[in-house]
């Protein structure tokens, strides 16, 4: 039977860390709602306590640096999206980054008929 310290090690990835450890158990971030595709870009607000953030976050904030997607982020920091949403959500709160809704939803609202149409018409096609 394996040590204790060997049972939380593998030797391809890692220390193993649950999410909901991450997350400090929760499983809903607090705020406004934020969508998948919503552009995350990194403010110029600086971290008053540096310790209060995971390294994860810090993985996030960094990749905020330039704006790109949640999903995105998901992909490239390799959690759960879940996870990163929450992750989101606090360095949000901290005023580290801005959250934006994308364009399409934030001009409109909805999207154009003659758009789907259009793009209907496309599948059609193939």
């Amino acid at each position: 039977m394996p040590s204790s310290d060997e049972r939380w090690l593998d030797a391809e990835a890692g220390p193993v860390v649950r999410p909901y450890a991450l997350t400090r158990g929760r499983t809903r971030h607090a705020g406004e709602a934020f969508d998948l595709v919503a552009t995350v870009t990194a403010t110029p607000g600086t971290v008053t306590d540096p310790a209060a953030l995971a390294p994860e976050h810090v993985s996030v904030l960094q990749l905020a640096r330039v704006p790109t997607t949640v999903v995105d982020i998901a992909s490239d920091v390799d959690l759960p999206l879940g996870v990163v949403r929450i992750l989101l959500a606090d360095l949000r709160e901290l005023g580290l980054v801005a959250i934006r809704a994308p364009a399409t939803t934030a001009a409109r609202g909805v999207v154009d008929k003659n758009t789907l149409r259009e793009v209907l018409n496309g599948l059609r096609g193939l």
